[in-house]
């Protein structure tokens, strides 16, 4: 009997470039590139959208236009085979807004994910990827139950401490020593 082997043939990122250069990904189309998989990303209903752009004003609003660049739902290069796209991205200043190149996981202070449909995505797989490439800091703004997850000091591929806030909390803004209201954050 001859076993066979399941390999995948996992997709590099210039090869996912090249998809939506010949027109396989639709411009429009929601998808991210996760470990060599391409994965479907949820539609942005305007709550969602409300909140990225609500926090993404907030954090500029706090961390000033010339110490950070904090672009929304752009990609990040993590490696070879996977460039997520998180809700937003908060990462050292670039004069040119990273026009030559995505950030990258050293240009990276912290990440903000927003959270409904994709809460346990989110939670454990999103978390565990941000871990293994060592973003320091990683917020899951769980919109189910209004709180503010703050994921802290990955070790071996997982984040070691987690932290729940709500409304009357504060929380410090990463790497800036800004403590801020999470009802700045959470509505």
């Amino acid at each position: 009997m001859i076993e066979v082997m399941e390999e995948k043939r996992l997709i590099t990122v210039d090869e996912y470039y090249q998809m939506a250069e010949f027109g396989i990904l639709k411009p429009n189309e929601r998808v991210e590139l996760i470990n060599g998989e391409i994965i479907k990303m949820s539609l942005v209903n305007s709550t969602y959208g409300g909140y990225v752009t609500r926090v993404s004003r907030v954090l500029t609003k706090h961390i000033g236009y010339d110490l950070a660049t904090i672009p929304s739902q752009n990609p990040i290069r993590l490696n070879n085979y996977t460039e997520p796209e998180p809700d937003i991205t908060i990462a050292k200043y670039s004069e040119n807004d990273y026009e030559d190149n995505h950030p990258t996981a050293e240009d990276i202070y912290f990440l903000v994910e927003f959270s409904d449909s994709t809460l346990r995505y989110d939670q454990t797989k999103k978390a565990r990827l941000y871990a293994r490439h060592q973003i320091l800091v990683y917020w899951v703004v769980n919109l189910v139950k209004k709180q503010l997850e703050v994921y802290q000091n990955p070790i071996d591929g997982k984040y070691t401490t987690k932290t729940i806030l709500k409304r009357g909390d504060k929380v410090v803004i990463p790497h800036f020593d800004i403590e801020i209201e999470v009802a700045e954050i959470i509505k």
